[in-house]
């Protein structure tokens, strides 16, 4: 806030002593004749009364109008809307407050210096200088003619300069002195102003830009593997930059140029790196452009403001060679350290994104650059980390992401004279993380089923207690005799044929177990139709016994109502083989 005396010439000091007449008969104190505050004579005012009247003053001094010619345009306000106020309030406060020091003596003595030699304290104020420039540059927009800089472009490999032209501007700290003034000296009901206005010439002049026309440095990188969402992002990030003149000891930054980076400014989804992982992102490979213009930068000997690495390794530079792009916390800003202009050329072409640097060259031809990446260590990132993903057939296997290995590096900066190193110097060093390999793979297959053993099945348990106790008197008395006992071969055809089969060949019998026998060791003659048995009967108490092909043991049929109407074998004279086929009729009567 710059403060402004308002006011008529004041001749005696502020920090003069003031003091009001000395009181007679109970009547109180006013302020002696002679002391002013601005133009206000307080004399013979009580302290209220004082106070009132330059409050009034204040009042009228902001209240004011204020004109603004510009160029014929005459703009008004008042000077309350530019922020004046009473800026000196404490100071008169003060001198007002002293009137009640000092003995009687003191106080006559100075109440006759005051009556000799008037004492005035001018009466200040303030405005508000950021009001003030607003009220300027509203009323002079569109007035004035702004100078247009010298432009240059690079058209089919050479250079186009377009000339500068001269503008007309107000000088905004003249016309403010001049208001200033204005309300300092100016006691009316208002003030008259007049802007100051020049002729400015173009920060840029047409002779700057003639310089600019050797290549200070160049950089390609190539994104052959990239696709068209990437390929896309580096074309309009890289034009974004492309054509910017850098004036001597001015900054580029590479994130200023390219962002924002949303769909609306130019760019795709594509993918970029973000803690270590590689993400889908509006913008992904924008840091392409901020490594190519790094290198290019470092070729032309530029001062390297601001320069970041990957968090991860990338394939198109090597390490130590790469720069990022994050926000405002990872950027590439460079500054020209020339004399001279400088300008940036970005672009893609053939699958290369290519940044050159232009101006005037200084150095010595005799002398040349080059930058050494040295790898210090290098570490492998591990197994690949596997994600389930339901999507996925079971067993199916995709990698989503590669792996990066670690490492730790450093830039050199290497300078020849005539073939000869003169200079090295270490720019910086640089870690890498390690990142595994991503791989999605499908659920596990589900587990088959697991398939009951058929034997508990096809045999109850129980099966034992299905035989009435009363089996054996369901065995006719007659059967042994239908088979002599004398007879060791097998049963006569005429006899068995509509219930045995002939026995198998030699080694042909199955074996099976017969559930609640004695032993395991039962066998049964094996034949075609084997495997059309759905069960095998053995009858209770009779337990370590070989079924021979001359011992037939009995066999149930499928889908036989009947399944026991198979006959009994012939066991060494005696009637357990009827016994046996009885039995399993009674078992097998209703099918299974």
């Amino acid at each position: 806030m710059k403060k402004l005396k308002i006011g008529y010439t004041f001749v005696a000091a502020a920090a003069a002593t003031v003091m009001f007449a000395v009181p007679a008969s109970g009547k109180e104190r006013t302020i002696p004749q002679g002391f002013y505050v601005g133009e206000v004579s307080l004399g013979g005012m009580t302290e209220e009364e004082a106070y009132q009247a330059i409050e009034e003053e204040v009042k009228r001094l902001t209240d004011r109008k204020v004109s603004l010619d510009i160029g014929g345009n005459i703009s008004s306000v008042t000077a309350k809307s530019l922020g004046a106020a009473w800026s000196n309030e404490d100071t008169v406060e003060q001198a007002i407050g002293n009137t009640s020091s000092g003995n009687l003596v003191q106080q006559y003595m100075t109440r006759k210096d005051i009556e000799k030699d008037s004492i005035h304290i001018p009466l200040e104020t303030q405005v508000d200088e950021a009001k003030v420039d607003s009220f300027i540059k509203e009323q002079t927009e569109g007035l004035i003619e702004e100078p247009q800089n010298a432009t240059i472009e690079r058209v089919d490999g050479a250079f186009r300069i377009t000339p500068g032209v001269s503008g007309k501007v107000v000088d905004t700290a003249a016309t403010k002195l001049a208001l200033d003034t204005a309300l300092m000296n100016h006691s009316g009901d208002e003030v008259a102003v007049t802007a100051v206005i020049s002729e400015k010439d173009p920060d840029i002049m047409e002779e700057d830009l003639a310089s600019i026309s050797d290549v200070l440095g160049t950089f390609s990188t190539d994104f052959s593997s990239s696709g068209s969402s990437r390929s896309g992002n580096l074309s309009n990030g890289a034009a974004k930059i492309n054509g910017h003149v850098l004036m001597p000891g001015e900054t580029l930054s590479g994130y200023e140029c390219m962002h924002p980076f949303t769909v609306a400014n130019g760019y795709y989804t594509a993918a970029a790196y973000e803690n270590g992982r590689v993400v889908d992102s509006i913008g992904g490979g924008v840091c392409q452009i901020a490594t190519t213009l790094y290198n290019a930068a470092l070729r032309a000997e530029l001062e390297i403001t601001q320069r970041q690495n990957h968090s991860m390794i990338v394939g198109y530079v090597k390490p130590s060679m790469d720069a990022a792009i994050a926000g405002t916390v990872k950027d590439i800003k460079i500054t020209n350290n020339y004399s001279t202009p400088i300008y940036v050329e970005g672009y893609t072409a053939n699958r290369k994104l290519v940044f050159t640097i232009y101006g005037k060259e200084t150095r010595p031809a005799n002398r040349s650059v080059e930058y050494v990446s040295e790898t210090l260590s290098s570490f492998s990132a591990g197994a690949p980390t596997e994600q389930v993903d339901p999507s996925l057939a079971p067993g199916t296997r995709r990698q989503v992401q590669s792996a990066h290995r670690g490492v730790k590096s450093r830039l050199w900066k290497v300078v020849t004279v005539d073939g000869v190193e003169t200079e090295r110097t270490l720019l910086h060093t640089d870690t890498y993380n390690a990142s595994k390999a991503i791989v999605l793979v499908g659920p596990p297959a589900a587990a088959p089923a697991p398939i009951p053993a058929a034997a508990p099945v096809l045999i109850p348990t129980a099966a034992p207690a299905l035989i009435p106790a009363a089996v054996p008197v369901l065995i006719p008395a007659a059967a042994p005799a239908l088979i002599p006992a004398a007879v060791p071969a097998p049963i006569p055809a005429a006899d068995t044929a509509p219930a045995l089969r002939a026995p198998p060949p030699s080694g042909a019998s199955r074996r099976v177990a017969l559930p609640g026998a004695g032993s395991a060791g039962h066998s049964v003659a094996a034949g075609a139709e084997d495997d059309q048995a759905v069960g095998v009967c053995r009858i209770p108490g009779v337990s370590g016994s070989n079924l021979s092909p001359g011992h037939q043991a009995a066999r149930i049929l499928p889908n036989s109502g009947a399944g026991g109407q198979a006959a009994g074998a012939v066991h060494g004279g005696d009637n357990r083989g009827g016994r046996q086929g009885a039995a399993c009729r009674a078992v097998s009567g209703g099918g299974v």
